[in-house]
């Protein structure tokens, strides 16, 4: 049950991410996902790039484990791993350009991931 838990915990964390960018523009995650998987759906091409597909897949990949009797914990991992290079790469951002409101929108997914690794790890050395 847990695991469930930490995953969905993951998959809402990486909605919360905000982005900003010169001349007053801004967006969270989840509204900038919500126009990838429109256009998407449309057949345009404009949106397929490594940092729009990769946190999508792992998404995507967190939303199936949840749907797992027990959430599979590959799965959990190359989920964190895809979109860990979005939001690593936006707390990166946010530390380098000062940018706080960045910098706090990163902070929850990767307090998340931690605790979930860390949960993961100790659970395999609890079995025998």
């Amino acid at each position: 049950m847990k695991r469930k838990i930490y995953n969905a915990l993951l998959l809402l964390t990486s909605l919360l991410g905000y982005l900003e960018w010169s001349g007053g523009n801004h967006i969270f995650l989840l509204q900038a996902e919500a126009e990838i998987i429109s256009k998407l759906l449309q057949g345009s091409t404009s949106v397929v790039h490594p940092f729009t597909l990769l946190p999508l897949l792992g998404q995507i990949l967190l939303l199936i484990t949840l749907f797992q009797q027990k959430p599979s914990k590959i799965l959990t991992y190359i989920s964190i791993g895809g979109l860990g290079l979005l939001l690593g790469f936006m707390f990166v951002i946010g530390v380098m350009s000062l940018n706080f409101k960045i910098l706090l929108s990163t902070i929850p997914f990767l307090v998340t991931t931690i605790l979930t690794i860390r949960y993961y790890r100790s659970e395999s050395h609890r079995q025998p």
